[in-house]
């Protein structure tokens, strides 16, 4: 079975640091994010709990690389990302269909 994909990008309260990344299971990662799973990671440093955008594929291949293509781009491109689709940086986990 050919499993898809998702990228993502997770914010602060402030919107001040961005997080983008890549998964199988959205709504697992963001709330592993959410709840600070991994102690030491670079996103519970930060306090990235914050889901402001995120996008489907049909493969995980096709999430990394979108994914890589996000992460080679500048704040400003990601922030343009961001508030085409999300203006008022809405924590969206709630929006995340459910099983995804």
């Amino acid at each position: 079975m050919v499993r898809g994909g998702y990228i993502y990008i997770i914010t602060n309260l402030r919107n001040t640091v961005l997080y983008t990344g890549v998964t199988s299971e959205l709504r697992n990662r963001v709330y592993e994010h959410k709840t600070n799973l991994y102690p030491g990671s670079f996103t519970s440093r930060y306090k990235l709990h914050k889901l402001v955008y995120f996008e489907g594929f049909d493969s995980i291949e096709e999430a990394i690389t979108r994914e890589k293509q996000i992460k080679g781009g500048s704040r400003q491109k990601k922030i343009k990302l961001i508030e085409g689709v999300n203006p008022e940086w809405k924590d969206l986990y709630d929006s995340i269909p459910i099983g995804e």
